[in-house]
């Protein structure tokens, strides 16, 4: 069973890793900017900070669960492979944002089009497992024949 899922869990570790960067990267702004929890606001250089953090958290959920989806109904190499681009393009994202809020975009861009394509493969892996164990029809089977 685990050699069926070590690279998600993998990529698993990888994105709490990035998180936890994420999070020091505000700690650090707030010292810097000298702003103590619970404010959220001051100078832009730390809002920019402060809101590529939060969104990146706001997603990473979403990100795990389509990740091990994928990986679990599909193909875990699959998606360790967009996992992995994923958290690059989040780290892109922080890094640009934190330079000015109009580098965040293609990043963000390419981060929702490698959600979109975990979603479909992941929807594809659960519709082939429905198919092959409630109805009995193994389309990959279908398409090899």
């Amino acid at each position: 069973m685990l050699d069926q899922i070590h690279w998600l869990a993998a990529v698993t570790v990888l994105g709490v890793l990035e998180q936890a960067y994420f999070f020091l990267q505000v700690i650090y702004a707030r010292r810097l900017f000298g702003i103590s929890p619970p404010k959220i606001s001051g100078p832009p250089e730390f809002e920019r900070i402060f809101r590529a953090q939060v969104n990146s958290s706001e997603y990473f959920p979403i990100f795990l669960a389509l990740l091990w989806q994928a990986g679990l109904f599909f193909h875990q190499g699959l998606a360790a492979a967009l996992g992995l681009l994923y958290l690059y393009a989040r780290y892109c994202y922080f890094m640009g944002y934190m330079a000015s809020s109009s580098e965040r975009l293609v990043p963000i861009y390419f981060s929702a089009g490698v959600l979109w394509i975990l979603i479909a493969v992941s929807a594809l892996g659960i519709l082939h497992f429905f198919l092959c164990h409630y109805v009995g029809l193994n389309v990959l089977q279908l398409l090899t024949a």
